[in-house]
């Protein structure tokens, strides 16, 4: 089944070239079924980029889905045309009488800011708040998944003292989540971040649980045990080379960073490197659209958090 988007999206172009169903909004108008409605709140400076990589997570399930794109209004981008952003997103205030069946919620290249000084931390946590009320489900992406669940839960994040890039190894601590059903014992999933959550405040939580992690990343999926908020500390929905544009662009910048571990073969950068998280990640969404959304959201909209 194919998600919903504005016919002119630029990632509607793509999506096709790669064989995936996408259903413009003129053909949507015919079908009776109602789609669920999913908000992206894209918090990343290339936006375009980061829509398509999860409409391309989001598209490939048996579910219609109508996406609505969402940014900030206190802080500006200067990585998007101003026309796209125009075009395609809304700010909090066109959509706050609205309710949705899922919120996806992106990372954003501010981990080493304390929360209290990103000039968008006041309508982060109003989106936030709003949501507990009118969002069934919401997903939250690496620094999303950091500033929520401090928000949330109160737990607190540390800087590392190196950045952790790369792609890692995980289990699955908890295998009879419908999270991870399909998943291997262990996967690889990539991460890009300056800070990381406390691990010891998670475990203690008595409203969290883990589900997933790594030795070498700490907690990868976490989720709040009534099942409306995910965490996830990575980034699941990253293209194969997206590892190695950040990689490239910070050494151009002169920031000397390390070579992303466990991406490029034997370590070197001159080399291509190999997807090895791609069906994980396709599961990792499927696995929540369908469980935590699509099987327990209310069938009339109107009567979601009520």
């Amino acid at each position: 089944m194919p998600i919903k988007i504005p016919d002119a999206l630029p990632a509607t172009s793509e999506l096709e070239r790669e064989n995936i169903f996408v259903m413009t909004e003129k053909r949507a108008l015919h079908q009776d079924i109602r789609p669920l409605r999913v908000l992206l709140l894209n918090l990343m400076p290339a936006k375009i980029s980061t829509e398509t990589q999860i409409l391309r997570k989001l598209s490939n399930t048996p579910l219609q889905i109508e996406v609505s794109l969402l940014q900030t209004s206190s802080h500006a981008s200067t990585h998007t045309p101003a026309a796209h952003l125009a075009t395609f997103y809304h700010t909090f205030d066109e959509v706050a009488d609205q309710r949705f069946d899922g919120l996806i919620i992106t990372g954003a290249p501010i981990e080493r800011l304390d929360f209290d000084d990103v000039d968008y931390w006041p309508e982060f946590v109003r989106i936030s708040d709003w949501a507990s009320r009118n969002v069934h489900s919401t997903l939250h992406l690496c620094w999303g998944a950091m500033a929520g669940i401090y928000h949330r839960y109160g737990v607190g994040k540390h800087e590392l003292p190196d950045k952790l890039s790369g792609v890692y190894r995980h289990v699955v601590e908890k295998p009879t989540s419908p999270l991870v059903r399909g998943f291997d014992d262990a996967f690889w999933a990539p991460h890009s971040r300056w800070s990381g959550s406390n691990e010891d405040q998670i475990r203690a939580h008595p409203d969290l649980e883990v589900v997933a992690s790594s030795p070498e990343a700490g907690p990868y999926v976490v989720k709040s045990t009534d099942s409306r908020n995910f965490f996830v500390f990575g980034h699941p929905e990253y293209d194969r080379s997206t590892l190695k544009q950040e990689y490239e662009r910070d050494v151009k910048a002169g920031l000397n960073p390390p070579v992303p571990a466990h991406y490029f073969p034997n370590d070197d950068p001159a080399r291509p490197p190999e997807n090895r998280w791609r069906a994980h990640g396709q599961l990792l969404y499927t696995n929540w659209l369908n469980y935590y959304v699509y099987q327990t959201t209310p069938y009339r909209v109107d009567a979601i958090g009520s």
